[in-house]
């Protein structure tokens, strides 16, 4: 371990005033006013929701992430297996990623994401992870107890899984066994199908008409701004569209709709995909959805034309922009992300409060 871990006792507790109470810094460094901050719905799940997370923190106070409940791997799924809970992982990621910048917030941030090394059966369990499952124990709602974790942490935005139901993804994988390339076969487990060797052709849940959380559907028609992806294209972009009442509420909402592109294909599962590659598959799974705007990164878009054409059968306009990290590492950068999402609001959406 390096560096000194501020004590908790130590650390200055955020207020519900301070937390979602206060100005939230446009660019620039000059607040917005309270009650002129656009409301922002951000769907997904794993690292990709966390990011857009984070970006999306830094220019409203006004933030619900919606998340996937279909993991099974790890810690979350060793819960789910044994106590049959949603899965926690990607709902702690999503609270982790709220944490303010304070050190009240990073430090909470890290104690979540903590995982116990041990040789014992706590072994990669991550706190977050048992924090949350012991809190929907205690209080028998899944909503009120991400609240609740929300709180402790001093999170700037809310929490909601996507289905008050542990869902399996189920994908029609083409070259699966690389023994048989040709041969569809389906494979079940969203850590199944995000390593896959081979062609994910589509992806589904079991239970196939999953019950949305109201309260995630109430966001979405609320919204101002609903932001999909980025993240794992089958695994944790796809699911919120196969969740019915989720689905309707993206076509009726009045909000406007972005879709956040990856900054490059996911080995096994997109392997291969351009940037129009994935807004096809997307379409394949709801052709009626329609989108205002496609955000990509610049650098990572070699046909603009074909993806303007591709965006175009939405409805969308492309915005690229550059949102990478310096390093060259495929992840987003929060503040290039951020820079991205306050112009789009600002350039894209209907005459809103906020502007």
């Amino acid at each position: 371990m390096t560096g000194r871990t501020p004590r908790l006792g130590r650390l200055r507790r955020a207020t519900p005033e301070g937390r979602a109470g206060r100005p939230v810094e446009a660019r620039g460094g000059k607040p917005r006013r309270r009650g002129t901050q656009p409301k922002v719905v951000a769907l997904g799940g794993g690292m990709g929701l966390s990011a857009s997370l984070a970006a999306l923190r830094r220019i409203t106070g006004d933030l619900t992430a919606v998340v996937t409940v279909a993991d099974d791997g790890g810690s979350s799924g060793r819960l789910r297996d044994e106590l049959g809970v949603l899965p926690p992982g990607d709902l702690r990621k999503a609270l982790a990623a709220l944490c303010g910048d304070d050190d009240w917030g990073q430090t909470w941030a890290r104690v979540i994401q903590h995982r116990f090394q041990s040789q014992g059966e706590i072994n990669g369990h991550a706190v977050g992870n048992l924090l949350i499952v012991a809190l929907w124990e205690q209080l028998g709602d899944h909503v009120q107890a991400l609240d609740l974790v929300g709180k402790l942490l001093g999170a700037q935005g809310r929490v909601l899984p996507m289905s008050a139901v542990p869902l399996e993804l189920q994908a029609l994988v083409r070259g699966h066994d690389p023994a048989r390339p040709d041969d569809v076969d389906t494979v079940r487990g969203q850590a199944t199908v995000a390593l896959t060797p081979g062609e994910v052709q589509s992806v589904h849940l079991v239970p196939h008409d999953p019950p949305a959380v109201p309260e995630a559907v109430a966001a979405v028609l609320d919204a101002d701004w609903v932001v999909l992806g980025p993240g794992s294209w089958f695994s944790s972009v796809m699911p919120h569209l196969l969740v019915p009442q989720l689905l309707d509420a993206l076509m009726e909402t009045k909000a406007r709709r972005v879709l956040v592109l990856n900054l490059a294909p996911q080995p096994g599962e997109t392997e291969g995909f351009s940037p129009q590659r994935h807004l096809e598959v997307l379409g394949r799974h709801a052709p009626k959805l329609a989108l205002d705007v496609v955000l990509a990164d610049e650098a990572a878009v070699p046909d603009r034309d074909s993806l303007a054409d591709a965006a175009q059968r939405f409805g969308a306009a492309i915005e690229l922009a550059p949102v990478a990290r310096p390093d060259g590492t495929p992840r987003h950068d929060p503040e290039l992300l951020a820079a991205a999402y306050d112009r789009i609001f600002r350039m894209h959406g209907r005459i809103g409060p906020w502007r």
